[in-house]
């Protein structure tokens, strides 16, 4: 059966994420805009993978979604609610893993986990440490993730999957309801890369939106239930993920 390039736009209350014309700043290293009329809706618990070429506007895209692109022209849903970017309400629902996870390598991995939770408390409450509520939650977290020998080793003496799972451990601590991922599994060895992805494919399965940008076509394919390939600043085809590199090669030409 043939794919359509653009899938049909859902009404709002049923998805995650809807993105509509949406226009970045205009880059002169580019000659365009990053993101110049995007048009995609992602609905709630799937996992869709954001794929292109470099410069195509992936990261863009991510970014835009948690107000650190912004955007000139177009609109952005959250849970069927107009993102404002004066207002922090709907990006707390709404997590990004950046590429490297941005741990603190001065930091175990259960101090570095523990910091997830700061931004849902008052600056006050910081200075009185953490709970022990919270303590708990992060050591069951990296439990889960099969981190259990590494909890009180600084993350600068782990390997990279291993911190990897902790960046992710971190974010969880803010119970999304959303997940962005940046390129997670960028410079990991095979093995490594499997173990992450094999986590978000569990956090998929308990109900968690996922939106990844993935360089290798395989694992995008293997993992995620859709692709989104931009080219250009603009969506160029959205649909399941089959015969990726024409897709690109379309995009391309």
């Amino acid at each position: 059966m043939k794919t359509n390039r653009v899938m049909q736009i859902q009404p709002l209350t049923s998805l995650a994420i809807a993105c509509s014309n949406l226009h970045s700043p205009f880059l002169a290293t580019l000659k365009r805009p990053a993101l110049n009329g995007v048009n995609c809706a992602i609905r709630a618990g799937e996992f869709v993978t954001l794929v292109g070429l470099n410069g195509a506007g992936k990261s863009t895209l991510l970014r835009s979604l948690v107000g650190l692109v912004p955007i000139q022209k177009g609109t952005i849903h959250i849970n069927g609610v107009a993102v404002s970017f004066k207002s922090l309400r709907q990006r707390q629902e709404v997590s990004i893993l950046f590429q490297g996870g941005g741990l603190v390598p001065q930091l175990t991995a259960l101090e570095n986990v523990l910091c997830g939770s700061l931004g849902q408390r008052s600056t006050w409450q910081t200075l009185t440490g953490f709970r022990r509520s919270d303590r708990l939650h992060a050591l069951q977290l990296l439990q889960e993730l099969g981190l259990d020998a590494q909890i009180y080793q600084k993350t600068s003496h782990l390997s990279g999957g291993q911190r990897q799972r902790v960046a992710i451990a971190r974010i969880l601590m803010q119970s999304p309801k959303i997940l962005l991922v940046d390129e997670p599994i960028t410079g990991l060895d095979v093995l490594a890369a499997t173990q992450v992805m094999d986590v978000f494919s569990q956090l998929h399965r308990q109900g968690i939106t996922i939106v990844s940008v993935l360089h290798d076509l395989t694992i995008a394919a293997n993992y995620a239930q859709r692709a989104i390939v931009l080219n250009a600043g603009r969506v160029v085809y959205d649909g399941i993920c089959e015969n990726l590199p024409a897709h690109l090669s379309v995009g391309r030409s």
